[in-house]
């Protein structure tokens, strides 16, 4: 199945095969180079490296990977939030200036970036055990934004990193049964702790430990039963030379679907109605002085589930199991998105909710008729 005019065909074993002028003898006669790969787009990506490696003459004008990335991060400072910045410096400095700082852009190629990329998975990390799928994804997509800038800029590298991805398998999450939520939700109704009650906010409408963090009496009205969400909380890594490595910043979300107005269920209500305290205050210390941070609101909700006897949850169980409930009880999907502050419908029905056996056991029941004897 060769491609007309690109040198580029099919083999019998089912790789794909491309042609390059290497060089042209004294003789006049041309010297080819052959390259291999398992998919067209993967030989077309290598035919394309080999065809910008021929412009050797210019190779001394290439870039440094760090230097376009130095100036990549510096033209996009304006258009991200700060959290945003913190984390592309944090994966540049740590995984990819050590191993591809030093490199001119023009000489990167597929093998270099695959090998890197699996190094990062198989002994990446501090303790050498290596780096998730999620962060690896991560890394490679800010490889390829850098990548993407210099080519505009008139700067090709020989490899943009397009053609590589890295396999996600699906967690399995944990959602807390009905038994569990409801001796949580009778540990956390009469406690007398105030975190407890960020925990159960978090239990009714799926906010996120940052959210809730952030949260102030003012940003709940009582009168339309409804709460404001526009602030999260999150501790994040310092430049070298300030004093502390780390600081608390409170921010907008990342994103103006996170920015949101929940309604909330009447007992709810009712019950922090009776919490209430000046409307300056945040909502886990009563005073506009002090509050929780996201650390912290971990470290309690671990001790609650103790002693609850409520095993292998985080915080961001409660997010998930709030999502799978509202299913169960027939929320229809674009409401629930809404609330959870979702871009779009798939990201809820993807990540979020959860089928319980019991669900599909009452879904599978309904065959019944189908199969009855008559």
């Amino acid at each position: 199945m060769p491609r007309t005019g690109e040198n580029i065909y099919k083999r019998k074993d089912g790789r794909w095969e491309g042609r390059y002028i290497k060089t042209h003898l004294p003789s006049g006669k041309t010297v080819y180079g052959y390259l291999y790969a398992r998919t067209y787009r993967d030989l077309k990506e290598k035919m394309l490296c080999q065809e910008r490696l021929k412009n050797k003459p210019h190779l001394s004008s290439s870039p440094t990977f760090q230097t376009v990335a130095e100036e990549w991060i510096t033209s996009r400072q304006p258009h991200l939030k700060e959290s945003s910045i913190v984390k592309y410096r944090n994966l540049l400095n740590t995984y990819i200036f050590p191993e591809m700082g030093n490199e001119k852009i023009l000489l990167l190629n597929y093998e270099q970036m695959d090998t890197f990329c699996h190094r990062m998975l198989t002994s990446g990390g501090k303790n050498n055990s290596g780096l998730s799928p999620k962060t690896v994804s991560d890394i490679l997509s800010l490889i390829r934004c850098i990548l993407q800038y210099a080519s505009e800029k008139g700067n090709p590298a020989g490899y943009n990193g397009k053609s590589l991805s890295i396999r996600q398998e699906p967690k399995d999450l944990r959602i807390l049964s009905p038994t569990e939520q409801k001796k949580l939700y009778t540990f956390l109704y009469s406690s007398e702790d105030r975190r407890d009650v960020g925990i159960l906010i978090s239990m009714f409408t799926g906010l996120r430990i940052g959210e809730i963090c952030a949260l102030k009496w003012q940003d709940i009205s009582f009168s339309e039963k409804t709460l404001f969400v526009h602030q999260t909380m999150q501790r994040l890594q310092t430049d070298e030379n300030e004093e502390k490595k780390t600081k608390i910043l409170i921010s907008t979300p990342k994103s103006q679907c996170s920015i949101r107005i929940i309604p909330l269920p009447q007992e709810l209500c009712e019950y922090l109605l009776l919490q209430q305290k000046p409307a300056d205050a945040y909502l886990l210390t009563g005073t506009a002085f002090q509050y929780i941070e996201p650390r912290n609101m971990q470290n309690r909700f671990r001790k609650v589930t103790e002693l609850c006897e409520i095993k292998n949850v985080n915080f961001h169980c409660l997010r998930h199991t709030f999502a799978t409930r509202c299913i169960e009880a027939g929320f229809d999907i674009k409401s629930l998105s809404e609330i959870l502050g979702h871009a779009n419908v798939n990201i809820t029905m993807n990540r979020y909710v959860h089928p319980s056996l019991e669900l599909k056991r009452e879904n599978m029941n309904r065959l019944t008729n189908l199969f009855a004897v008559r």
